[in-house]
């Protein structure tokens, strides 16, 4: 469990993430007390323990006969016989091979299912953070709506303005409110979310800023430089690796198999003692059996072409969208320094220049350019999440 913690840091870098960010302390940590990874890891060393079996000489054979003669003036016999059987010599390298190949392939199999449970964990995380963001942009909507109402109250009861104004400002208060009920309701959901990822215990998360979205400047050369830190693509050759020496293994267990051993024979009066040879002739029992790993390897690299393709388009359709809302992104932000914001809203309206309905009519029309841009940053970082997936 120790050697796969030191890979934390390498997953966070992989994400953009500096590792002193809250984010990067965040999986740290569920990394240490997620329940699932405790018994994936488990999982993990009987899997390779189980690999590590049935690869050695079979079990000695020893035989004891004690016969007694009819009729009894022949005497008594007694035979003993140890023999050792073992297969084509070759066959045990094979096997140690193999096992050793099959424990790396666990673990990356267990290295897959940590990177599952921290991408939902981060993914936790970029929502949380913009959550926050959210939460931190509703507070000030909920003041600069109080602060209206207030005013407008003073007027209502100075007879500056009417019972309807005045109600305006009211709802408009109450959207605010309600907003921030709504944004803390989804907050307290995946801060469960985050506590059962952290095995139960309490966690807190307050980060409220995006990471910086960065991406390769060419998507090809970037799968190709980073093909051999693609966990699902090693993992298909790492499955092709295993059949091609199960294929060469099941070729030596069709050649004859050999046993050598100690026998004796004694009556009374004579013994004789010898050593004792065999030879199986593997004619009949492993029929097929080099036809069905033949089929075994070919499919299994037919799997791997298909799973770097899909790999390929999965990861590319990644990149793609994340370049197309960094665009969005931009032009957004563009946007946004061109539409008036709150305070200068607020002037207008105190000196005339504009009416209430129109007022929150802007205000409208600013709040929503600052939540597109906040939900396209959330779905920029959930989609670069998606495409350093596989990454280390």
């Amino acid at each position: 469990m120790r050697k796969i913690l030191l890979l934390t840091s390498l997953f966070l870098i992989s994400f953009g993430i500096s590792a002193q960010t809250e984010t990067s302390r965040i999986l740290s940590e569920i990394e240490k007390n997620n329940t699932t990874l405790e018994a994936y890891h488990n999982v993990n060393e009987a899997q390779k323990m189980e690999n590590q079996t049935g690869i050695y000489l079979e079990n000695p054979e020893v035989e004891y006969h004690y016969l007694w003669g009819n009729p009894m003036i022949i005497g008594k016999r007694q035979d003993v016989t140890v023999t050792q059987s073992f297969d084509f010599p070759t066959s045990y390298g094979l096997k140690k091979k193999i096992a050793g190949v099959q424990n790396e392939q666990a673990d990356l199999d267990f290295r897959m299912k940590r990177s599952e449970v921290l991408f939902r964990a981060k993914t936790v995380c970029i929502g949380l953070t913009y959550l926050n963001a959210m939460h931190e942009e509703l507070k000030k909507r909920e003041q600069n709506a109080r602060d209206i109402f207030e005013a407008y109250e003073a007027k209502f009861k100075n007879g500056e303005t009417n019972i309807i104004e005045k109600n305006k400002t009211r709802l408009n208060l109450l959207n605010a409110q309600k907003a921030i009920r709504e944004n803390e309701t989804q907050q307290n959901v995946l801060l469960a979310d985050l506590k059962r990822l952290n095995g139960g215990k309490e966690i807190r998360f307050t980060q409220s800023e995006f990471a910086p979205a960065e991406l390769p400047e060419n998507f090809d050369s970037w799968f190709e430089e980073n093909r051999e830190q693609n966990l699902l693509l090693q993992m298909v050759s790492n499955k092709i690796d295993i059949r091609e020496k199960q294929l060469k293994l099941t070729k030596a267990l069709n050649l004859p198999k050999f046993s050598t051993g100690y026998m004796s024979e004694s009556v009374e009066g004579e013994a004789f003692k010898g050593i004792a040879l065999g030879v199986t002739i593997p004619l009949w029992q492993n029929k097929n059996t080099v036809k069905l790993a033949e089929l075994q390897q070919k499919v299994a690299e037919e799997i791997a072409a298909d799973e770097q393709v899909q790999s390929y388009n999965r990861l590319k359709s990644h990149y793609e969208k994340a370049q197309q809302l960094q665009e969005t992104l931009k032009d957004y932000t563009q946007v946004l320094e061109s539409v008036n914001s709150t305070e200068l809203l607020k002037k207008a309206l105190d000196a005339g220049e504009i009416s209430l309905i129109d007022y929150l009519m802007e205000l409208s029309l600013y709040y929503g350019t600052v939540d597109n841009i906040l939900s396209i940053q959330n779905e920029l970082s959930q989609t670069l999440a998606g495409l350093y997936y596989y990454q280390l």
